[in-house]
């Protein structure tokens, strides 16, 4: 097990991991690695046991609802349960008064379920795990960023594989909202780092059986920043996500986002910048840094749930979903 990314006590003997899933299976993987106490807290057997068997970690099986009534609340919790469980589990904890939460993007599908959750969370602090804001390429990006006077304009993709089968994988729910379980991803790096739009258009157009509002989107405008962006996205023909931002200086590209390339003023050459990123390696990229970074309370790039009520309502104008 790897060490040396740690430093400090990073001890959290009442934390909880919520779920059993892929995504808790990654945040187990950093949790062994920084040397932290945690439960792990699942719902049924058989993912209990696939969970036990890939990290062997014990899991808490019954639900959070059952784990509280038996002997919560702890004082932290990172919620990776499944997208249209996220809101309700988050919800159950705060309740109980839990302080601090790190919540799986998107954190609900939708603003109304997120504006509940910020009711319910009162003087709680809930950060959505946009885990892209702490890759390492996405830190190497502000560095430039800030350094060179800030974003001018910046430009982005949203398009979903269209070769790849309808994602039955997910519940129905999930499939209708999919540009808020999936593309928000890179939605939220863009205006991360480029500003929230505050005079823009937008359009959205075609239909799919499982994501009947829309098929094809675009927009554009001008963010709180005073940036210029644009945007487009098509699930019916071929592409992948992409993020060029651009500064007086440099365009930084990020295609794939794991990956910072950049071309100087005056020049058309890209060059892959040599990142620290061996967290990135050998952690799903930007859990370390992320969960590192909630367990010290000092996350000052977290999407912080208040911010996320508010981008909620430009996503849904966005699929088309208002």
């Amino acid at each position: 097990m790897r060490t040396d990314h740690v430093s400090g006590d990073m001890t959290a003997p009442t934390l909880w991991l919520i779920g059993a899933g892929p995504m808790a299976k990654a945040y187990a993987a950093v949790l062994d690695d920084l040397r932290v106490e945690y439960t792990v807290v699942g719902r049924g057997e058989c993912s209990a046991a696939a969970f036990t068997s890939a990290t062997g970690r014990a899991v808490r099986v019954g639900g959070v609802e059952s784990a509280l009534r038996e002997g919560g609340p702890p004082s932290l919790a990172i919620v990776a349960v499944s997208v249209d469980q996220l809101s309700d589990t988050a919800g159950a904890l705060l309740d109980t008064g839990v302080s601090r939460i790190l919540l799986e993007k998107p954190g609900g599908l939708g603003s109304a379920e997120l504006t509940v959750l910020r009711e319910r969370a009162g003087s709680a602090e809930v950060s959505i795990a946009y885990n892209r804001r702490h890759y390492a390429s996405t830190s190497e990006a502000r560095r430039l960023i800030q350094q060179d006077g800030g974003v001018v304009s910046f430009a982005f993709e949203v398009t979903e594989w269209p070769h790849a089968a309808e994602p039955v994988q997910v519940a129905p729910a999930v499939r209708s909202r999919w540009f808020l379980a999936q593309s928000s991803h890179v939605v939220d790096l863009a205006f991360h780092l480029g500003g929230r739009p505050v005079d823009w258009t937008c359009h959205h157009e075609g239909s799919l059986p499982w994501h009947v509002e829309s098929a094809r989107f675009a927009g554009a405008g001008v963010t709180d920043s005073g940036a210029t962006f644009d945007y487009h996205g098509d699930w019916e023909a071929p592409g992948r996500w992409g993020l060029d931002v651009l500064t007086r200086k440099h365009r930084l590209i990020f295609q794939p986002l794991e990956e910072l390339r950049v071309m100087d003023l005056g020049s058309l050459n890209a060059t892959v910048v040599d990142l620290d990123d061996s967290a990135d390696l050998e952690f799903k990229p930007g859990i370390h840094a992320q969960t590192r970074s909630f367990l010290a309370g000092e996350d000052s790039v977290s999407c912080s749930l208040a911010e996320q009520v508010e981008n909620m309502v430009i996503y849904e104008t966005m699929a088309g979903y208002r």
